[in-house]
């Protein structure tokens, strides 16, 4: 069985309180792009001992073997469902990583969605949303990747709609460097936004400039100045809106019309740059 797990963009993100246990509790609109990895999973026969599983591509960080996600998730699950064979896995990344697109959090919720299918697991959603919570705070979303309001840590989501967004152009521009989850969170205050984002978000597109923001563009952009001319430059081309998206180091920009510009040539060559409609 092959699926194609999508990524995602946060628009607006608040950090609004700090827990006793020391997560913090966000605000957050989580939109899905379709900028995709490609994810095979086959059952083995019972000969094979151990699950066998290849990567390429975009590769995670300390992710090439069993301490993938999307390994975990696979044994984790079969833990509880052992009617779960030892499985061939292939995953091929496109999403970049330490970009603030949750692309391993959607390889690990397409695996779990995989093994639900292949195996009649029956697992429900709110199995699933326990599940993938201990896995990351944006894993949850995955599991129906539709546009969702997002509270908690993420894992608190209400599907919503936004037809404002019906023909705009998504760009995403990720520079050859990550953000660390230590270096986001440095310095930040917990407070709630001056314009609650479930309001401000079905405003029309050209107000949210003024009203949608990521607080974490406060700690990340003195770190580094490039994310700040990323988003500045968007502007400058046209864009709607633009922002960091998660912690960074991606920023996405809304066009109401594809950009006229050849984005090779305004950002260098080494940045990763993606282009789709909403």
């Amino acid at each position: 069985m092959v699926t194609h797990p999508i990524c995602k963009v946060n628009i607006g993100l608040y950090v609004t309180a700090r827990r006793s246990d020391g997560m913090h509790e966000l605000s957050t609109v989580f939109l899905p792009v379709r900028l995709t990895d490609a994810l095979e999973i086959v059952p083995l026969d019972e000969t094979y001992k151990e699950d066998v599983f290849h990567l390429t591509g975009t590769k995670l960080p300390g992710g090439e073997g069993q301490d993938n996600l999307v390994m975990r998730t696979i044994s984790a699950t079969r833990q509880d469902y052992p009617q779960i064979p030892y499985v061939e896995v292939w995953l091929h990344k496109s999403i970049p990583t330490g970009a603030g697109l949750g692309g391993g959090s959607s390889d690990a919720a397409y695996a779990l969605r995989m093994l639900n299918d292949m195996f009649d697991l029956k697992i429900s959603d709110e199995e699933a949303n326990e599940r993938l919570a201990q896995l990351g705070a944006d894993c949850a979303f995955f599991w129906k990747a539709r546009p969702a309001y997002a509270e908690g840590i993420g894992e608190e989501l209400q599907e919503m709609d936004i037809p404002r967004l019906k023909g705009y152009t998504i760009v995403l521009i990720k520079p050859p460097f990550g953000v660390s989850t230590r270096e986001a969170f440095g310095g930040i205050q917990p407070q709630q936004p001056q314009h609650p984002l479930r309001q401000a978000i079905l405003a029309p597109v050209e107000e949210w400039r003024g009203t949608i923001s990521n607080d974490f563009e406060r700690t990340v952009f003195p770190l580094h100045p490039e994310l700040a001319a990323i988003k500045q430059t968007l502007y400058d081309i046209g864009a709607v809106y633009a922002q960091m998206s998660g912690s960074g180091s991606t920023v996405l920009a809304l066009f109401d019309h594809m950009p006229d510009c050849n984005l090779n040539k305004i950002f260098p060559k080494d940045y990763f740059i993606h282009t789709s409609e909403l």
